[in-house]
């Protein structure tokens, strides 16, 4: 049964569409998250992060989708490399991790901030022109992989950022499929069903896909 009255509702009462389609999008992307991280065991960078890059790359690619996948992949390998030069240069100094990574931050921003401007000099306007909000959430990815490089070391934190960004842009392309739009403004209640289908994946105890690979040697003895 079509339920486009819900929406309606909605919008009549002063919530934008574009705001009730990305709520609504929200748990479906989770989902995805977390079947991509159950199943397939891609660790990314927990769930909340790669969930609200895919809505950083939403709001870069509004005018266009190759632009959320140009100017999206650009600034966010941008931010890793610049977030990762800047730790390797402060660590000669001994700072302790609050100030240091305020100064990462300030040196990312500062460097997507030129980033925006060769943007502009290069006639880009779609990069020069990406509005605050999604700037910051990528601003913010440094943190996350600062973390990760003190914990886990570099290589494990490039790996966290590639399976990061790869569950990003995915979930950008879903969000950005203009049928399951239309599929979620018709029915909204579709989105309900995420909640059986993370309880499914709760309950998972199989091996992921990458434990086939990585173990499958003593699999192949058995």
């Amino acid at each position: 049964m079509n339920t486009y009255f819900i929406i309606e509702y909605f919008v009549k009462n002063g919530v934008p569409l574009d705001t009730v389609v990305l709520i609504l999008m929200l748990p479906i992307i989770a989902t995805l998250i977390a079947f991509f991280r159950q199943v397939f065991g891609v660790k990314a960078f927990g769930i909340y992060t790669p969930s609200i890059i895919t809505f950083a790359f939403l709001a870069i690619g509004h005018n266009s989708r190759w632009n959320g996948v140009k100017y999206g992949t650009t600034i966010f390998i941008g931010v890793i490399f610049v977030g990762m030069v800047t730790r390797f240069i402060l660590k000669k100094f001994r700072l302790l991790y609050l100030p240091r990574l305020a100064i990462t931050l300030s040196i990312v921003a500062l460097s997507i901030l030129l980033m925006l401007v060769l943007g502009g000099t290069l006639h880009r306007t779609g990069l020069a022109s990406v509005s605050i909000f999604p700037l910051l959430i990528m601003i913010t990815i440094v943190e996350k992989f600062v973390a990760a490089q003190i914990e886990k070391g570099t290589r494990t934190a490039v790996i966290l950022a590639l399976e990061t960004l790869f569950i990003s842009l995915f979930g950008y392309f879903v969000a950005s499929w203009d049928v399951l739009i239309k599929i979620i403004l018709n029915y909204p209640w579709i989105i309900l069903l995420t909640f059986p289908l993370n309880f499914i994946l709760g309950k998972w105890t199989g091996l992921r896909v990458v434990e086939y690979w990585r173990f499958k040697e003593i699999l192949k003895r058995n």
